[in-house]
C-alpha cells in the first residue's frame, strides 16, 4: 500500500515506492498506472528506464499487454539525478539494471521532495536478490509486490525461470526466454531430479 499525499504538508520531502516482483506478474502496468494518474494531476513527471533495455521500443516504457508511456533512457543513474532536476514525481523502470548508485539517487530525489515509484525483478534467473532491488526496498516507504500466475501449476508465481541457455546475468528476453514459475515449479525447474513423475493411468483390460 502506498499513500499519495503526506498527512503534515510543512514536511517538504518526496517517498520511495517500489513495484517489484517477477517477470510477466504486470510490474511496469503498475508503474505506468500511476505514473499516469500523476500526469492526469498535471503534476511534472518525468521516466527513465536503462539505455540497454530496447526489447519493445527504444524510447518507450512498454507493459507485456503494450500500455505504454514516453521515457527518457539513461546509461547510467547518475544521469537520472540531473535530468530529474525539477520533477514532482519520478518513475523509474527495470531499476535491477542499474547499477547500485541507484539507492543513493533515489534517496536524494525523495530527501528533495519528489515522489519516486521504482518498477523491477527482486530475483534474477536463479531466484536471488537481483542487484540494487533489496537496498531500494529496504529505504522505501512503500513497497508493493506483485505476482504473475505459474505456467505449471496455475498457482501464485514470484520467479523468473529462464528457458533458454547461457548463465549471463542479464539476459534481455519475453516467452520464449522466461516464464514466470511457483516456488515448487521453480525448485524442481532447478532441481529436475525432484520433480514428480507422472504416472498412466491403466487401461480396464490391464486391471
Amino acid at each position: 500500500m502506498f499513500l499519495e499525499n503526506t498527512v503534515n504538508h510543512k514536511e517538504q520531502f518526496g517517498w520511495i515506492e517500489v513495484i517489484c516482483g517477477s517477470m510477466f506478474s504486470g510490474k511496469t502496468e503498475e508503474l505506468i498506472r500511476r505514473l499516469k494518474r500523476a500526469q492526469f494531476a498535471k503534476q511534472k513527471v518525468e521516466i527513465f528506464k536503462p539505455a540497454i533495455d530496447t526489447r519493445y521500443h527504444d524510447e518507450m516504457v512498454v507493459s507485456h499487454d503494450s500500455n505504454e508511456i514516453r521515457s527518457t533512457p539513461v546509461p547510467a543513474a547518475a544521469n537520472i539525478a540531473i535530468l530529474a532536476q525539477g520533477c514532482d514525481v519520478v518513475g523509474i523502470d527495470e531499476a535491477q539494471f542499474f547499477d547500485d548508485e541507484i539507492v543513493k539517487i533515489c534517496n536524494d530525489l525523495a530527501n528533495s521532495g519528489i515522489r519516486v515509484i521504482v518498477a523491477g525483478l527482486d530475483m534474477d534467473f536463479k531466484g536471488n536478490p537481483f542487484g540494487p532491488m533489496p537496498a531500494l526496498m529496504a529505504t522505501a516507504e512503500y513497497v508493493t509486490k506483485v505476482h504473475a500466475v505459474c505456467t505449471h501449476t496455475g498457482n501464485l508465481a514470484h520467479y523468473s525461470f529462464r528457458k533458454a541457455a547461457g548463465d549471463k546475468l542479464v539476459m534481455l528476453g519475453e516467452t520464449e526466454e522466461y516464464e514466470p514459475l511457483s516456488r515448487a515449479a521453480f525448485y524442481h525447474a532447478m532441481h529436475p531430479q525432484t520433480a514428480p513423475t507422472k504416472t498412466t493411468k491403466k487401461s480396464p483390460e490391464h486391471e
